[in-house]
């Protein structure tokens, strides 16, 4: 393991740890309308054309141009055709049959005259305006060919990878499946929302906040509460759920103090904890425990969230397949200034404004329980480690948080 001075962990070597420890999810068969977000994971193959047959691109009256060459022209109504349904007879020269758009064209017709340039007729039709042949017909495969490598692996499928697998008829689409966590915040003095505090509680954040990070990463996250701060009990309600998930997400009971449980219940059992230089979120630990990925954060609500941005976020992307890990970056200009302690990467909370040039401003202090500055900030000021100082507008890598 990369370690910088005082023993410290590398950011980034520990990234790496967390990335190495998830790995890479397996492959699923899903529903189309479950696959939103998911990253394919075979080629996608055209087993129908798209169109599949020649059809009207308005609503009007399919006709052979060189009968609407000369215009105003009437002409015999014979057949109407609404879509769905095949048309049923051939046109014959110098008649027309209404069509509605997407209904197959009919055997004959070579152009759709646009029920605007007509009177509208359903017996007879007057056609004031003539059309090319060709002119408003959809011809089949125009768009895709039987057995056209549509969407290639590796492809994010997003509304329109989706609404191009379902025009082509996949009910199902093989895709890297979820990652699923295990969200667990420990805790003798934590409360579940809504309930009334004693004295000494606080109420659960954590695990609300990191299972909705699990999520909106594109994973898969149950909630275990109010596990209390003893090492048996931990151990007796993790163990028997760990085989369901990929990974195990702790917060808290990493320190150095008394009555650290997560630290407890695992140090030995392979999972290994360090001091991370940076803050906030120092405190860390990653292994496997049962053969189950595990990665604990700190106990503090801005150091969880941090940690989950700098090290959980990637590593489950990662693992369903996506090619871009990272949130979005870019350089800003800092509005006021700024200290970090040496030799740890310092992550302030902060709020992008391109309006007024690029601008980052500091959003509330350094402090890791500063739960609301987080909650109002877009991005992280990113400070590195050889950093103590940086002056207003000073240039500073900031990360998108949305």
């Amino acid at each position: 393991m990369v370690v910088v001075s005082n023993s410290l962990t590398a950011v980034a070597a520990h990234r790496e740890r967390i990335a190495e420890l998830v790995g890479v999810t397996g492959t699923a068969e899903l529903p189309v309308a479950d696959c939103l977000g998911l990253v394919l994971a075979l080629d996608l193959v055209a087993p129908v054309a798209l169109p599949p047959f020649d059809n009207s691109a308005m609503d009007g009256y399919a006709v052979r141009a060189a009968d609407v060459a000369a215009v105003p022209v009437a002409l015999p109504v014979t057949d109407d055709i609404p879509a769905g349904r095949a048309a049923s007879t051939p046109l014959e020269p110098g008649t027309a049959q209404r069509i509605m758009t997407g209904a197959p064209l009919p055997a004959g017709a070579d152009a759709v005259v646009q029920v605007e340039w007509t009177d509208g007729g359903t017996s007879s039709v007057r056609v004031d305006r003539g059309v090319p042949a060709g002119a408003n017909v959809r011809r089949a495969a125009d768009d895709v060919a039987v057995g056209t490598t549509v969407l290639v692996a590796g492809t994010v499928l997003g509304p329109a990878q989706l609404g191009l697998a379902a025009a082509l008829g996949f009910g199902s689409l093989p895709v890297r499946r979820r990652p699923r966590v295990l969200v667990l915040s420990t805790g003798s003095e934590l409360v579940g929302p809504g309930e009334v505090l004693a004295p000494g509680q606080i109420y659960e954040s954590n695990g609300v906040m990191l299972a909705a990070a699990v999520r909106e990463a594109g994973g898969e996250a149950e909630l275990l509460r109010f596990v209390p701060d003893d090492v048996a009990a931990f151990r007796a309600a993790v163990e028997p759920r760990l085989a369901a998930f990929d990974l195990l997400l702790t917060s808290g009971g990493v320190s150095a103090g008394a009555y650290e449980v997560v630290k407890d219940a695992f140090t030995g059992r392979g999972v290994e904890f360090t001091r991370v230089a940076m803050q906030p979120g120092g405190p860390q630990g990653a292994g496997r425990y049962l053969g189950v990925a595990v990665a604990t954060l700190p106990g503090n609500p801005v150091s969880a969230q941090v940690s989950f941005e700098v090290f959980i976020r990637p590593a489950l992307r990662a693992a369903m397949g996506h090619a871009v890990v990272q949130r979005p970056t870019v350089v800003a200009k800092l509005s006021s200034p700024l200290t970090s302690p040496a030799g740890r990467t310092q992550f302030r909370r902060g709020r992008y404004d391109p309006a007024s040039g690029q601008v980052v401003t500091p959003v509330g202090g350094p402090g890791s329980h500063l739960l609301s500055a987080l909650a109002l900030s877009d991005c992280l000021i990113e400070v590195p480690e050889d950093v103590t100082e940086l002056a207003a507008g000073a240039d500073v890598l900031v990360r998108f948080l949305h």
